[in-house]
């Protein structure tokens, strides 16, 4: 068996509250799963469409402390284990631990099994706490029963300084937590990993500043349209994934590029920005 994944965040919130957002049904429901159901220490249980294989819980508790939440999680017929650990690094702040066990990079990439979702499922989540503990809106959730993959999120900066986070190479490394080279023209490469080592090799399809920018990535993935509409100074930013075979949707690379979505919107959003990943996480969390 590979190693497990480890994802860690930076929660501004003390202990005990990220623990009730981990773990009372009502703020589960906000922004985790459409449905859930907890009671501790005997059962924790989250299902809906914002849930891989959702259509029922497929968990068992295994252990809960006041830091510590373990489950096993039946997926594509395997026992997977999730552990969330919780440690505190200030009066108003946690470190959240995710350790997630049967992830394979290469299910991800080829889609042929629903754990290849699991890490960005868990990195999307733990961008949506953040926000839920913090009191901003969600970004979004990706739906597990469809295969219309959108998300739209207003957000409070104008179309041009969106755009350039969106198309400045050394900007959106910086927010997204990984090296990416983009060279910012219709044609242009578009580079996860840097044009020297690409990881997912792609390129600009469409490029027009300040409104939209759509990259291919080629098959199973597709092509990533984001759009943009500012009106009064904030900006609607809309996400599509299109192209890809409908009987298989990439929802691996759709939550890493929602979970981007809310990382971008507070790198634009605030001047003190500094990333929820830890620096050395980032790259880990992001791929």
């Amino acid at each position: 068996m590979s190693e497990p994944m480890i994802i860690r965040a930076r929660l501004a919130a003390p202990v005990d509250a990220v623990r009730r957002a981990l773990t009372e049904p009502a703020q589960l429901r906000v922004w985790f799963a459409e449905h859930a159901e907890v009671e501790l220490p005997n059962r924790f249980e989250f299902w809906g469409r914002y849930t891989p294989e959702g259509d029922a819980p497929h968990q068992r508790l295994l252990h809960a402390d006041d830091t510590t939440l373990r489950f096993n999680w039946l997926l594509d017929g395997v026992d997977t284990t999730t552990e969330l650990s919780l440690a505190a690094t200030g009066p108003d702040s946690t470190l959240l631990t995710l350790t997630q066990s049967h992830f394979d990079y290469q299910e991800m990439m080829a889609g042929t099994s629903i754990r290849g979702v699991l890490q960005t499922f868990w990195v999307l989540a733990t961008a949506n706490l953040a926000d839920h503990l913090e009191g901003r809106p969600l970004t979004a959730r990706v739906d597990f029963t469809s295969d219309e993959l959108r998300a739209d999120v207003l957000v409070d900066a104008s179309a041009a300084t969106i755009f350039d986070a969106l198309t400045d190479s050394q900007k959106v490394s910086s927010w997204f937590g990984f090296p990416i080279e983009i060279e910012a023209e219709v044609g242009g490469r578009y580079a996860m990993g840097g044009f020297d080592n690409p990881l997912l090799p792609a390129k600009v399809l469409e490029l027009e500043p300040g409104r939209k920018l759509a990259v291919d990535w080629g098959q199973p993935v597709g092509v990533t349209t984001w759009e943009l509409a500012e009106s009064d100074g904030k900006t609607r930013l809309t996400m599509v994934q299109s192209g890809f075979d409908a009987a298989k949707p990439p929802y691996g690379g759709w939550s890493g590029n929602v979970s981007g979505l809310a990382e971008l919107r507070r790198y634009v959003e605030r001047s003190d920005w500094q990333p929820i990943w830890p620096r050395d996480e980032a790259a880990a969390s992001q791929s």
